[in-house]
């Protein structure tokens, strides 16, 4: 069964060449929708709302906790 997750990551400067989206996109059986987004060459944040199996939302969540990003439910926020 499908569902939908709001999720909202914040990263620093290391991680602005790193092509998070496009690796979660090719890794993970998930929709991934761009909800919003801010970067500057100091760090930035990104809101997705991904679809898809719960499990494969959670390994996306545990994949961008592993890059140190800093990652929450929703559309805003932060939480290590």
């Amino acid at each position: 069964m499908k569902i939908k997750k709001n999720i909202h990551f914040e990263f620093d400067q290391e991680h602005v060449r790193e092509p998070l989206v496009y690796r979660i996109n090719r890794s993970f059986e998930v929709e991934v929708n761009i909800r919003g987004a801010s970067i500057t060459e100091q760090g930035g944040f990104i809101a997705l709302e991904l679809e898809g199996e719960p499990g494969e939302i959670d390994k996306v969540m545990h994949y961008l906790r592993e890059q140190g990003v800093r990652l929450q439910e929703g559309l805003g926020g932060t939480e290590r």
